[in-house]
């Protein structure tokens, strides 16, 4: 084997570690990983590898660079003046990085439009603002389209039905009226020339049919809430309510007609009277 002459330097010297190798070594002797040091460095993980691996293109910047080297060597107890110059030297090796930020370039004269196609398209812009305030601001351009609404909203519209007027029923003007007793009541019933045509104390259930051709009827009665009266065989309200006897009280068709209708009956009228009795039917017709 042969010895090196101690006069002469060694000629295959060794390169010295690189910052990423020293750092990964520091890491290791404290028995601490990756997750570890970023933890405590709050370095991401990512970066870290990058360091020790010495790819400082992965780092956002030479400045990060040597922030986080500076880092990882107080983590692991490292010298981190001598890791931060190494990491300076490797970056000088590489050469200048491309800018992180590209300057803003000026716009090429050619392409920006003149000036009188900016203020044309300037007025362009004004005009369509202008009518389209005019639109929905003023009438000038809804005139037309409110008065084609208006026409088609007429037009739309269903007509109606006209109603078909319910026929009224004609109120009746004559018949057949019918006196029945409710219970014993005196009557008397006699027409215009005085002549009598019934006269007597009715039982309950007994009835006296108005002759239809009798002038002018009427009856006396001694308690008219005890008659009921009907024409046609429609029933009217009673005459009277019984607190005392009634005379002239007419009683044709036409008059119990208008009873029935509401209106007012004719002559005579439901007057009481105290030469008629009131329940014992013995007087006789005048």
């Amino acid at each position: 084997m042969d010895e090196v002459d101690p006069g002469h330097p060694n000629p295959n010297p060794v390169p010295p570690a690189r910052p990423g190798d020293r750092l990964r070594d520091a890491r290791e002797s404290r028995g601490l990983s990756l997750a570890e040091v970023a933890a405590r460095t709050r370095v991401p993980q990512r970066h870290l590898e990058a360091l020790e691996a010495g790819d400082y293109t992965a780092l956002p910047s030479p400045t990060y660079a040597m922030g986080f080297s500076k880092a990882y060597a107080r983590a692991v107890g490292a010298d981190e003046v001598a890791v931060a110059q190494d990491v300076r030297r490797d970056l000088n090796r590489l050469g200048p990085r491309q800018p992180e930020y590209v300057p803003y370039e000026t716009a090429d004269p050619a392409r920006v439009p003149s000036r009188g196609v900016a203020v044309f398209g300037v007025g362009v812009a004004l005009a369509v603002l202008i009518l389209v305030g005019l639109f929905y601001g003023t009438n000038v351009f809804r005139g037309r389209t409110d008065t084609v609404a208006a026409n088609d909203a007429v037009v739309s519209q269903p007509i109606a039905p006209t109603p078909t007027p319910v026929a009224t029923p004609a109120a009746p003007t004559g018949g057949q009226v019918v006196l029945a007793a409710t219970d014993e009541v005196w009557l008397r019933v006699y027409d215009a020339d005085n002549k009598t045509l019934y006269l007597g104390t009715m039982k309950p259930g007994e009835r006296f049919d108005v002759p239809a051709g009798a002038k002018n009827p009427m009856i006396n009665v001694g308690r008219p809430d005890k008659l009921a009266v009907t024409l046609n065989g429609s029933a009217i309200p009673p005459l009277g309510d019984g607190s005392r006897p009634i005379k002239d009280v007419r009683v044709s068709g036409e008059a119990i007609a208008a009873r029935l209708a509401g209106a007012a009956p004719g002559a005579g009228g439901a007057t009481p009277s105290a030469q008629e009795p009131a329940a014992t039917g013995n007087s006789s017709a005048p």
